[in-house]
């Protein structure tokens, strides 16, 4: 990771950019934070690290528009020299917050003031840092970024007002400011800035609480450094409030991801889809010859077919896929997931059947093992406060909480691509069906509707009778947090390396009903994974993870409490009978954020406010509660 200076400051991997240390976001290194600036400031995308993935790329079209033309991996440069041009590039970064702190004087003043003076490691990047050049206290020390931002829901950001919040006493006085604590804990409540030019002073507290607005500006400024400090939104009528620049709501990442599905049109395209980021360039058939050295996956065909083949390619791109919503890509993945026997192979993706464990015919329709699998995930912006998770599709979030990530329309977004396996259960349709129509389940979804609506409108989002998943999607929810803490026992993999796809749609939805979880882990890497939670999903231990995970929603270490726990219209809580202790994951690996969760829908527990859908399942044997 380099600064927008022309010299390194720390490194982050590929993933971190898009999941942690997006455009926008804090990075907080060893000796400094930054912030990653705007696509504008990136250097040029190399068609090297381009990603092809079309129907993905035709969903983030969707969101951004037709002028979206390539998914690109974030640049990256060893450094080893620090002195090439390689070490001088990378995403760049821009020094926020511009207010820091001296932690031995206790001085409190913007960079720009230019009392702290900048010391630069060419041969350790993370030594990189600010230093307070005339602190009267010792040599100079490394200085901190001061922790308090204003950040509004519009996706805004900028620095505390410390000047206005002091009220100096002298008009026109800047300071110095200096940070005094009568406390060992440095909370809040302890902290005070004191102004050693005019005396002012006030407790950080009042920045907090129902009355900070009396002390701070009513209006947001519409900053977004990462876009320039003279970039500013006009009109945001937000209010804006402090946060901390470590507070796990000031940035989310908006994402789209897509399966790689292989094509049905033979596998001359599908290898050419594989390898289009090489073949797209090719203007003339004469042009194959030399490129076919380093394509030796097309050797079987010859050069006209191949020509033909790009050509076909070529046109099907510029007719635009089908694909504009997140239902209709996983209505495609659906389709291809629950029909294994008809499904195409590629290097990319392989599936095959498995049996259904004995004693869930009932439940379980079909197991899909996925040998192999290709996920592409690409962000296309990112927001403030409210996480994207308390929508069900990103395609719904208000247009003006959703933060840019340049100035201008982007040409491409940035992208990863990572490879593994997974596990697919697709549930039986009439019985889910028929227990859903139930008194006791329709109860229960009216339960999770209001609190739905109670959570949306708690938060102004609009028309918040929508969205809702029905009562299918938390049976399908829970089923997958219940698997996945199972799968994590014993894997191989951390309950925050397996992710969950949920496929849920109502019978009357276009297309007809979905019931089926996906199960999955995935690495950066070019091999992928090594089959641990593949082999999870052949009969024998599939059932024992079943009937054991099943037994153990029956009673949670958090009871009676969790037990009695029911969907909150009050404070708009979109889970049931569920916690820590007993259904949520982390939150890499649910799409929904641990909301719509209830172990009461598959297993009886000590409450019992319905019949469990799995109301009849094997008991597991020697197995421990």
């Amino acid at each position: 990771m380099a600064q927008f200076a022309p010299f390194r400051v720390g490194q982050a991997r590929r993933s971190q950019i898009l999941h942690t240390y997006g455009v926008g976001s804090i990075v907080d290194l060893p000796r400094m934070s930054v912030m990653p600036t705007g696509l504008q400031q990136w250097p040029p995308p190399s068609p090297l690290n381009e990603i092809t993935e079309d129907r993905l790329l035709s969903l983030v079209q969707g969101h951004l528009g037709a002028q979206v033309q390539r998914l690109v991996a974030p640049i990256y440069r060893d450094g080893s020299d620090p002195f090439s041009e390689d070490a001088r590039t990378g995403v760049p970064v821009v020094t926020f917050p511009r207010w820091v702190r001296c932690p031995r004087c206790q001085t409190l003043a913007p960079l720009d003031l230019g009392i702290f003076k900048l010391k630069e490691d060419l041969f350790r990047p993370d030594r990189t840092c600010y230093v307070h050049a005339n602190c009267a206290v010792g040599k100079p020390p490394q200085v901190v970024p001061a922790r308090f931002v204003m950040a509004c829901r519009n996706g805004h950001l900028d620095d505390f007002p410390w000047d206005d919040f002091i009220e100096h006493k002298t008009p026109g006085c800047r300071g110095p400011l200096e940070f005094q604590e009568s406390g060992l804990s440095s909370e809040v409540a302890d902290l005070r800035v004191f102004c050693k030019g005019c005396n002012a002073g006030k407790p950080m507290a009042l920045a907090f609480g129902e009355n900070a607005l009396k002390h701070l500006p009513q209006r947001c400024t519409g900053k977004h450094p990462h876009l320039g400090r003279d970039f500013e939104d006009k009109g945001c009528d937000e209010d804006p409030r402090v946060m901390l620049i470590g507070a796990s709501n000031l940035w989310f990442s908006i994402q789209l991801s897509a399966l790689s599905l292989p094509t049905d049109k033979g596998k001359l395209r599908q290898k050419v889809d594989e390898k289009w980021t090489g073949l797209k360039e090719v203007t003339h058939p004469d042009q194959l010859k030399p490129l076919l050295v380093f394509l030796p996956d097309l050797g079987a065909w010859s050069k006209e077919e191949i020509w033909a083949a790009i050509e076909e390619k070529r046109r099907s791109s510029a007719a635009g896929a089908a694909t504009r919503s997140v239902a209709e890509l996983r209505r495609e993945e659906w389709g291809v997931l629950a029909n294994p026997g008809a499904a195409p192979k590629s290097d990319d993706f392989r599936i095959h059947s498995s049996k259904v464990p004995k004693g869930f015919e009932k439940f379980i329709a079909d197991v899909v093992l996925v040998e192999r699998l290709r996920v592409v995930r690409a962000c296309i912006g990112f927001t403030r406060v409210d996480s994207p998770g308390d929508f069900g599709d990103p395609g719904q979030i208000p247009q003006a909480q959703r933060a840019p990530l340049s100035r201008a329309a982007p040409s491409w977004v940035p992208a990863t691509e990572v490879r593994g396996e997974g596990v697919f259960l697709r549930l039986r349709e009439d019985n889910l069906s028929a227990w859903l129509a139930g008194d006791e389940a329709k109860k229960l979804d009216a339960e999770f509707r209001r609190a739905h609506v109670a959570f949306r409108r708690a938060r102004n989002i609009p028309n918040p009778e929508d969205q809702y998943p029905g009562l299918r999607y938390v049976v399908l929810h829970s089923l997958s947090h219940t698997l996945l803490r199972q799968f994590a026992i014993e894997c191989g993999y951390s309950s925050a390396s397996i992710e969950e796809r949920i496929y849920s749609a109502e019978p009357e939805a276009e297309g007809g009903p979905m019931a089926g979880i996906l199960l999955f882990t995935a690495a950066a890497d070019s091999e992928g994974t090594l089959g641990g939670l593949v082999a999870l999903g052949e009969p024998d231990p599939l059932r024992r993870h079943l009937t054991v995970g099943l037994q153990r929603l029956q009673l949670c270490s958090s009871d009676p409490l969790c037990a009695e726990h029911r969907p909150d219209t009050k404070r708009g809580v979109l889970h049931g009978t569920a916690c820590h202790s007993c259904l949520f994951v982390s939150e890499t690996s649910c799409e929904r954020g641990n909301k719509y969760l209830d172990r009461a829908v598959l297993a009886a527990t000590v409450r019992r406010p319905i019949t469990p859908w799995m109301n009849d399942v094997p008991t597991p044997h020697g197995s421990a509660h």
